[in-house]
Order: C-alpha cells, then sequence, then structure tokens
C-alpha cells in the first residue's frame, strides 16, 4: 500500500500499522496535524473491503479531525484510527486491549475515543492497557452520541435561518439517512421541534421504531437522498454526495451527521452551482468531540454537562461565520470552512491572516 503518494495523504505527521496474531488485530492510527496539541479521534471497526479501503477511510478521518478540532476552537489535533474486522464476529476483550497497547506506544500524542463498531465498553477495555483514552464514564462525557446529534441539531437550524430566514422546523421535511445512534437522537430532536421525517436505514427494526415513534414516512436506502424534502441529512457512511448524487438531490439544505460526505473536492463546488447550502460535515457534527473535551482528564475540570452541551451549541454560530465568508468570497461553504480552518492550526496561515 503506497502511503506517501496515496491521493489522500496531506502531510500527515505519522501513520501506524498495527497487527497482534492472538486476537486477530489489524489496526491503522493516523496523525494529521498535531501543531494545536495532542490527537483526538475516534476508532472505529469495519469489514473493509481491502487494506487500502481502511488506509482511505483513517486518512481522510484523521484530516478531518484536524479540521474539525480547528473550527470548534479546541487545543486537540487530528488523528482517527481504524481495525479492519467484522464487528460482528471479531469483537473481544482482548482485541481492544490489544488496540489499547497500540495507543499506549504512541505515548501520549493520540487520545481515542469509540466511533462507528466501536462502544463505549470497547474504549473501557483499550483503558486497562492504556491512559489515552476519552469518552468512558469515568471522564464525564460519556457516549458522545447525544452530544454530536446536539451539535447537529443545533447546526441544521443555524443553516435554516440562513437558508430560509427563520429556523422554525414546524413543518419542515427533512430527510434523515442513517438511523443509527447519531441519527435516532437527531430524529427525536427533529421531530420535537415539528418537522416531518421521511428516514431510510438498512435496520429494518430502527425504520419500524422510527416510524412508530415519530410517524416518519420510510423509504428504501437507495432512494433517500433524492426525497423531495427541504433538508437531506445524511447520518450513515462518507461519500453520499458525488457526481451521481447530486445531480438527484431535491433539497435547499444538506445538514448531517455523517463524515466525509462529500466524494471529492469538487462537489462542494458542484452544490453551490445547484444553489444547495452545505453545513460541512466536519463542523456540524463537532459535538461528539466537544463535548468529550470538557471530560475531567482532558480540561483539568470537574465535566459539567450544560457547559459542555453550551459549547456544543456554539456550532451554528460557527456555521454562520462559515455561511458569511463564503458568500463574501463566492466560495462553495466545504472551502470556506477549510480557509477558515487553516487558519487556526497553519502557522504560516495564521501569519497570513
Amino acid at each position: 500500500m503506497p502511503v506517501f503518494c496515496h491521493p489522500e495523504f496531506d502531510a500527515h505527521e505519522k501513520v501506524l500499522f498495527g497487527h497482534d496474531p492472538e486476537t486477530g488485530l489489524k489496526a491503522i492510527i493516523a496523525l494529521h496535524n498535531t501543531s494545536r496539541g495532542p490527537a483526538l479521534g475516534g476508532c472505529r471497526l469495519w469489514a473493509y473491503e481491502s487494506d487500502e479501503a481502511a488506509l482511505t477511510d483513517v486518512l481522510r478521518l484523521s484530516r478531518g479531525m484536524t479540521y474539525k478540532s480547528a473550527l470548534a476552537d479546541l487545543p486537540f489535533g487530528g488523528g482517527k484510527s481504524v481495525i479492519i474486522g467484522d464487528a460482528e464476529t471479531m469483537k473481544s476483550e482482548a482485541l481492544f486491549r490489544a488496540m489499547g497497547r497500540l495507543v499506549e506506544s504512541l505515548g501520549g500524542r493520540y487520545r481515542v475515543a469509540e466511533d462507528v463498531g466501536v462502544t463505549v465498553a470497547d474504549v473501557e477495555a483499550m483503558g486497562q492497557v492504556t491512559r489515552y483514552v476519552a469518552g468512558i464514564p469515568a471522564g464525564g462525557a460519556g457516549d458522545p452520541s447525544p452530544a454530536t446529534a446536539w451539535g447537529v441539531f443545533c447546526g441544521l437550524k443555524a443553516s435554516v435561518r440562513h437558508k430560509f430566514g427563520s429556523d422554525d422546523l414546524n413543518g419542515v421535511s427533512v430527510a434523515v439517512q442513517g438511523l443509527g445512534a447519531v441519527g435516532r437522537h437527531l430524529a427525536a430532536h427533529l421531530h420535537a421541534a415539528g418537522a416531518k421525517l421521511v428516514v431510510a436505514d438498512i435496520n429494518e427494526r430502527a425504520v419500524r421504531q422510527a416510524v412508530e415513534a415519530w410517524d416518519a414516512l420510510a423509504v428504501a436506502p437507495s432512494e433517500i437522498h433524492a426525497v423531495e424534502a427541504e433538508i437531506f441529512a445524511p447520518c450513515a457512511l462518507g461519500a453520499v454526495l458525488n457526481e451521481k448524487t447530486i445531480p438527484q438531490l431535491n433539497c435547499a439544505v444538506i445538514a448531517g451527521s455523517a463524515n466525509n460526505q462529500l466524494a471529492t473536492l469538487r462537489d462542494g463546488a458542484a452544490l453551490k452551482a445547484r444553489g444547495i447550502l452545505y453545513a460541512p460535515d466536519y463542523v456540524l457534527n463537532a459535538g461528539g468531540i466537544v463535548n468529550i473535551s470538557h471530560e475531567t482528564q482532558l480540561s483539568g475540570a470537574s465535566y459539567d454537562k450544560a457547559t459542555a452541551f453550551a459549547h456544543v451549541a456554539r456550532i451554528g454560530d460557527t456555521l454562520a461565520e462559515i455561511y458569511r465568508l463564503a458568500e463574501r468570497a463566492d466560495l462553495p461553504t466545504s472551502e470556506a470552512a477549510d480557509r477558515l480552518a487553516e487558519q487556526r492550526f497553519k502557522p504560516a496561515v495564521r501569519q497570513a491572516a
């Protein structure tokens, strides 16, 4: 697997490959940029189709964490880790202790939390062999999903306000793609605010629960992006916005929790050309890491949920700043977000600004 010439390699500081034959661990940790502080980011367990696909994912995700922490104004850099395998069949406490030892080998340059396929309990297992874990009950913040969903909800309202002049969601239609931990919490907030929900997920039980609890309309996962709705909320996996799907969109705003929603950088420009307001995903889904940053072992102060969630709510203010910059500079919102983030973590850019 080429690394330095990989299309997603972006001056990453460190890419660490780890293998433990006893547990079957095959993992990659990527540190993108630590100029603001130690890297903080989740660990994902996924049945990648190839080792190269896993490398692509961890390079993209770690870069996104750098930008996410910078725009959330956190004293952390960007890092991410992936474990290659099936979460349904290979999980074990020994596997996560092996992963914890890999994290420990970095000596604190990377702090690990949960992500897709990894639970808080799994991170606690890592914590048996390394101090460098986050998002566990001992730190106070616990499961980051509610905070992530709250940040997405606040950012979605800010996006609706920018596009339509009001953030009243009563009667507004929202197509939610993915009803996992974050998608479910987001859908609940939207329903409470009076939104009309259209939902899709490969988990049929989750869809049935949404239909029963929130009177949602269910559609096939392959159709959700093309549903006619004011807002499209991608809350599943990435690259959902691409040259095939963008022409099929029937929405005015895109605001969801999924990472790396744009398949390529040019897709941000394609959305702008269609007049669709895109809330950059790494800005919108930063609530989890913001919440974790308030944990006792990271902040040095006792965790306070009200303070942490008030910080999460400022995601809406950050998006409003990005939208203003995008309009002034005639940029896609994705590029405006990148420009603002780079001012905060690249010394040369900070000096030029």
